[in-house]
């Protein structure tokens, strides 16, 4: 019986890095949609040209204008059905997809979500520390406000997750190694689901010589024990 998706925004996980990691309902929900909201649309392509997907694609990402909002809720009201997904992971952690959410609801629309995917909880379930209560911070500054971050992450009583970027990881961990007790763990998950997926783990200093000893390159997401 086919799926009645009209005027409905679906919420769709796709993989942070190995493509096999998408569910079936991901895979029925991009191919029969009307369209596809993508963060970049050349990225999408990939996981969609790997699954013979054809639906046509729309960009959407922090830099777009309001205006492609309006225009993509215009396209529900319509009775269109939309997909929104992020170049990896999760839509809305981290990205603008809950700007497009929002304006969906305040529209009377409706959300659906198709669940998967999420470096957040990936990083978490292989660290070996407590994810009852964490806080996840996104992406650390990139210049104005890094101490003031490093200072909250040193003074959390709970687990701290946070994204950096390959350029700012070693910085980001001699940062920490200035505020953070030394007995507190640290783990450094890089390429998560990739080909060169590293796990690093100990506390900062430690951490800091395993990858040193390492070529630093790819994804990083951070975890530091409570």
């Amino acid at each position: 019986m086919a799926i009645d998706k009209s005027g409905t925004l679906y919420v769709v996980a796709t993989p942070i890095g190995n493509l096999a990691d998408i569910c079936q309902r991901a895979l029925e929900t991009l191919r029969t949609v009307d369209i596809i909201a993508c963060e970049d649309t050349r990225i999408t392509k990939r996981l969609l040209d790997r699954y013979d997907i054809s639906t046509k694609t729309i960009s959407y990402h922090q830099h777009s204008k309001a205006t492609k909002i309006d225009y993509l809720v215009g396209l529900l009201e319509s009775g269109q059905s939309v997909a929104l997904v992020s170049d990896a992971g999760t839509p809305g952690i981290s990205d603008p997809g809950n700007k497009l959410v929002a304006a969906v609801y305040e529209s009377g629309g409706q959300v659906k979500v198709v669940p998967g995917p999420s470096a957040v909880t990936a990083a978490l379930s292989v660290s070996g520390l407590s994810a009852d209560k964490f806080t996840f911070l996104g992406f650390a500054p990139t210049k104005k406000g890094r101490e003031k971050f490093f200072t909250q992450v040193a003074d959390s009583d709970l687990t701290v997750v946070f994204y950096e970027s390959v350029h700012r990881i070693e910085k980001a961990l001699e940062q920490l190694a200035d505020v953070l007790d030394s007995q507190r763990t640290v783990v450094v998950c890089r390429e998560l689901t990739k080909m060169f997926e590293s796990i690093y783990r100990g506390n900062v200093q430690q951490v800091m010589k395993q990858l040193e000893a390492d070529k630093v390159k790819g994804e990083f997401v951070v975890v530091i024990g409570s």
